[in-house]
């Protein structure tokens, strides 16, 4: 009995080292098929084998047995396959992916039937998809651009994902709110037991709709593998014809300078023909351009017009402010006159377009 609660201490620690290192993977900014996260991928895939291992051994589960005859701490033991198909698919390389889909495949559907035999899920695991790769020729070959894979069955699949993504959605919800509770140090087994209960069954959801997408991906890798092969059959005159290379794009584009001319060249089929000078040159002479001498000429012109109209201006104001100063008899008369005739002259009477 020793001996056993040893091997099972061993266990839980095997999986929590594994589990912080999958959390850390998920987590991570780099690039999956990066050195470092490889090296992590296949590092958390031997300390979960390992435990897949001791697990076995020390016969944690039967297939007799209900969940709740598994101890709690036991519980999280339901994830290994789960683990592990989530990781054998990050596997990068020389590793065939067909490989990696039908090892996935393999993990995820322990996972969902163990869960089934338990009573922790209770759905519906569809047979793993047929590869006749000598039918998947002949679609290619009556159909050359033909799906590989069923459309209308992905359609009516659909209401089916919406549903449980919403679930999931909810799912994630109450774990959020049970982890923080699990956290504690005074935390009762039941509140431990829910937590647990509740991550494997959303871990269901997410085995489920990844074992869908990995139905599809088989038959992708397979009609793209039975298209590899016609490929090569063809000859190269075949593949000329049926490949027609589009007519490449080109840019029309001016210099800025001698330099960029010079690099480019000039002349069909270089690009550029000449430089931004030399093309408003052109325009100046063939008279769409202005002048750029006559045009400055002209702005200097109008420059100094403007200041002899504002010297005027500013001069008849100093003016009239200084008989306003002195009260001149003339201005008083004007403004007074100018008054007279605001008072008998409506504003808009000289204007047709202003009458009533």
């Amino acid at each position: 009995m020793a001996s056993t609660s040893c091997d099972e201490k061993k266990l839980l620690e095997l999986f929590e080292e594994g589990y912080a290192l999958f959390e850390n993977i998920n987590k991570c900014d780099e690039p999956t098929n990066s050195v470092a996260v490889q090296t992590k991928v296949k590092n958390a895939m031997k300390l979960f084998e390992d435990a897949t291992r001791l697990t076995s051994i020390a016969g944690i589960f039967s297939s007799n047995e209900a969940v709740e005859e598994v101890a709690t701490e036991n519980l999280r033991l339901f994830l290994l396959p789960y683990l592990l198909g989530m990781l054998v698919l990050k596997l990068t390389g020389t590793t065939n992916r067909m490989e990696v889909v039908e090892t996935s495949d393999t993990y995820f559907r322990d996972f969902l039937q163990r869960c089934n035999d338990y009573g922790i899920s209770d759905i519906s695991i569809q047979p793993p998809v047929e590869i006749d790769e000598e039918k998947i020729a002949a679609n290619i070959s009556n159909r050359p651009s033909a799906c590989p894979f069923d459309v209308v069955t992905a359609a009516r699949n659909r209401a089916a994902k919406i549903q449980r993504y919403r679930a999931e959605k909810a799912m994630e919800e109450e774990l959020q709110q049970l982890s923080e509770a699990v956290k504690s140090p005074n935390v009762d087994e039941d509140t431990k037991r829910e937590y647990y209960i509740k991550m494997i069954k959303s871990f269901v959801a997410k085995a489920e709709e990844e074992l869908d997408c990995l139905q599809s991906e088989k038959m992708i890798l397979a009609h793209m593998k039975v298209a590899g092969k016609n490929e090569t059959l063809m000859s190269a005159e075949e593949s000329k014809r049926r490949v027609k290379p589009a007519k490449p794009l080109s840019a029309v584009i001016i210099t800025k300078d001698e330099v960029q001319k010079a690099v480019f060249g000039a002349g069909y089929p270089s690009l550029p023909t000449m430089t931004v000078q030399e093309f408003y040159d052109k325009r100046v002479q063939d008279g769409i351009f202005p002048d750029p001498g006559c045009a400055k000429r002209n702005l200097q012109d109008l420059a100094s017009q403007s200041v002899s109209r504002q010297d005027e201006h500013d001069k008849e104001k100093e003016q009239e402010e200084h008989l306003e100063e002195v009260d001149d008899p003339e201005l008083l008369a004007r403004k007074r006159a100018m008054d007279d005739y605001k008072d008998t002259h409506k504003r808009g009477w000289g204007n047709r377009y202003n009458r009533s």
